[in-house]
């Protein structure tokens, strides 16, 4: 078991952005007040805008510069902007990824990238939404989930035993990502973490009532953990802790990891992977739908630093 919260983080002021500077700073674009605000605000020797088709966003919002690029898939995508921005040393370059527009598995694809590329630290930030659009019936993507695959860089080997297979799904509010998963690993043991405190006063009871929506197709679940909805170094301790505690017992076969909550606790997903999974049967996976949507929530709530060490 690693403890993750050695990791710095902070609350920032919107004032505070321009008191930061970095060398590059990139950013998934969408009209919110919450990703746009904190872009025209920070400092940066460049500032790059990047753009998820599956936001189906019309061109004329769309900044003019922005990185564009037809391909689905994660890693291409990613890789495909790396090579417009050109040589980049890893070793030196202040880099600082504002998360809260990303698609998941971009981001966490991004996290892999920086640190096959050699980085060993980089800042993150990532702006609370104030109020979710529909409360507890908020949806972020389109209701047509249309796969359930590995997300690149997240492939762990498979262990042909699949015995005591375990699954932990980071419940977020849509019940129906939750069961694609669920029912995409039926067979498996299965662990819910729920975020604790929550961004906002009432998300915790909203995404409880979101998670008992899905209990059909999760069983009976094994373990109910919980971990900060805004903090990705608690979040991979308690998955340590979880994983750890689960291996003692008895050993799992293979380990599935699904990050369908909050972007911090995706990001804490990565970390946890990358230090502790490279080396045993275990993946990360996602239900992918064709559209996701890109104005779910109104207000700024608090805006976090996140300081992250890949080593």
């Amino acid at each position: 078991m690693i403890d993750y919260t050695y990791q710095y983080k902070s609350i920032l002021k919107a004032d505070d952005l321009e008191n930061e500077s970095w060398d590059l700073f990139v950013s998934a674009f969408n009209p919110s007040e919450r990703v746009s605000g904190v872009f025209d605000r920070v400092r940066a020797t460049r500032k790059d805008w990047l753009i998820h088709n599956e936001y189906g966003l019309d061109e004329a919002v769309i900044p003019t510069r922005a990185f564009q690029c037809p391909h689905v898939r994660e890693d291409d995508y990613i890789i495909a902007y790396f090579e417009s921005v050109g040589d980049i040393d890893f070793l030196t370059t202040r880099i600082c990824i504002d998360l809260t527009g990303f698609m998941r598995p971009h981001m966490l694809y991004l996290v892999n990238y920086l640190k096959i590329r050699g980085l060993k630290t980089f800042d993150v930030i990532y702006t609370e939404p104030g109020h979710y659009s529909s409360l507890d019936q908020t949806q972020f993507s389109s209701e047509h989930v249309y796969e359930v695959r590995q997300i690149a860089g997240f492939e762990g080997f498979s262990n042909n035993d699949d015995e005591n297979d375990f699954l932990i799904v980071a419940a977020g509010y849509e019940n129906r990502l939750i069961s694609e998963v669920a029912e995409e690993k039926e067979k498996a043991g299965k662990a819910i973490l729920l975020g604790l405190p929550s961004l906002q006063a009432d998300m915790y009871q909203q995404n409880a009532l979101r998670a008992h929506a899905a209990s059909d197709s999760l069983g009976d679940v094994k373990r109910r953990v919980f971990a900060p909805a805004n903090d990705p170094f608690a979040t991979a301790t308690i998955l340590s802790e979880l994983v750890a505690r689960e291996d003692a017992a008895k050993q799992i076969t293979n380990l599935f990891l699904s990050p369908l909550s909050t972007k911090p606790q995706a990001l804490g997903f990565a970390l946890f992977f990358l230090r502790e999974c490279l080396g045993r049967a275990a993946t990360i996976i996602y239900p992918f739908s064709r559209y996701y949507s890109p104005g779910s929530s109104s207000r700024i709530g608090r805006i976090w630093k996140y300081s992250v060490e890949l080593e």
